[in-house]
């Protein structure tokens, strides 16, 4: 009687634990599923020269002055969106969705450092037929703008860093999203790669912004979504594989070659990237301003939209005002656009 009872509690505990695991169970989505829902409006997408099919939009001011704008780790080009809505009239505004992320997807080659997600910028411009313009980054899309700067100086005019990567940060009395901290631990990165609760992404949208009204249940969707964009959860996984602080102080030790004028944007609650490392930005790139707003968090282009969007407009009319050199002779239609 007694191994009859014991046996049946196994059988419950085994059935609970088997649910449990499928309610969590998260399969990869296929891409045209995704791009049916996220793909509207201004959305295009360009097979640039390594293989990779990007999504991009090219909004705003055709005639303007070309901004291009970089997202942060694990999100994508909508996060743009409040700044195309607020600067769309006077500028012309590239947004891509950088290689394992968004409706891009993983790539050929694999390449997710920063040097990788920078070529991959360059392939897009050059593919626009983009020979000069401002460029800017969120968190990990700010290290990849300020690469892409050194890299490249003949193309930017501006350059626009707003709670950016590329300095070693000392984290202290921080806690990080949890889908950040597990993305950095191997064996459970692996398993996040078949089990991924809601719950997980929507802390770690939360934790970005102060104004928790900001955050809405199309947001949380969005991000879900696209983290299941199939290929993402494993282009995610080598990123944070390949990460490494030795390789963080040696970028670092670079900003001082950044000639062209600089904009520091941060939020001083920033949980991912402390607001001390806007000090040490300040501090190394030469020509840079630094606007620091209170009570905002890691991504202000989308907590503060107007007044974020404000700084940008007065600063890139300053860095601006200087002649532009003479245009260059008009592109051919980009290859690969569809």
């Amino acid at each position: 009687m007694v191994k009859r009872v014991l046996a049946g509690t196994l059988t419950l505990i085994v059935l609970a634990f088997v649910v449990i695991v499928i309610s969590v169970m998260r399969f990869d989505v296929p891409r045209e599923e995704l791009v049916g829902k996220y793909a509207g409006g201004a959305s295009q997408f360009a097979t640039l020269p390594s293989g990779a099919s990007v999504h991009f939009r090219d909004e705003g001011n055709a005639d303007g002055p070309a901004l291009v704008l970089v997202h942060g780790s694990n999100a994508s080009l909508h996060t743009w969106e409040p700044w195309v809505a607020e600067l769309g009239g006077t500028y012309r505004i590239v947004t891509m969705d950088l290689p394992g992320h968004g409706l891009t997807g993983r790539v050929p080659g694999d390449d997710y450092s920063r040097e990788g997600m920078a070529a991959s910028v360059h392939e897009l411009t050059e593919a626009l037929g983009l020979t000069r313009f401002a460029i800017g980054g969120n968190s990990m899309g700010g290290g990849i703008s300020a690469l892409y700067a050194l890299d490249h100086p003949e193309r930017v005019t501006a350059l626009i860093l707003v709670n950016s990567s590329g300095v070693p940060v000392v984290r202290e009395d921080t806690d990080p999203p949890l889908a950040f901290r597990l993305a950095r631990m191997p064996v459970l990165s692996k398993i996040m790669r078949y089990v991924l609760p809601r719950s997980v992404v929507e802390e770690g949208v939360r934790k970005v912004f102060v104004d928790q009204s900001k955050v809405t249940d199309e947001m949380v969707a969005r991000y879900f979504d696209m983290t299941l964009h199939e290929g993402n959860r494993d282009a995610t996984r080598m990123r944070f594989a390949s990460y490494s602080a030795r390789d963080e102080v040696a970028f670092s030790e670079r900003l001082g070659g950044i000639e062209m004028p600089t904009l520091i944007i941060w939020g001083d609650k920033d949980l991912l990237i402390p607001v001390a490392a806007a000090d040490t930005f300040k501090e190394r790139i030469p020509h840079a301003e630094l606007v620091i707003y209170e009570n905002v968090g890691h991504v202000p282009m989308e907590e503060v939209p107007v007044e974020s969007a404000g700084a940008v407009a007065a600063f890139l009319g300053a860095a601006l005002a200087e002649p532009a050199p003479a245009p260059a002779a008009a592109a051919e239609e980009p290859e690969g656009v569809e």
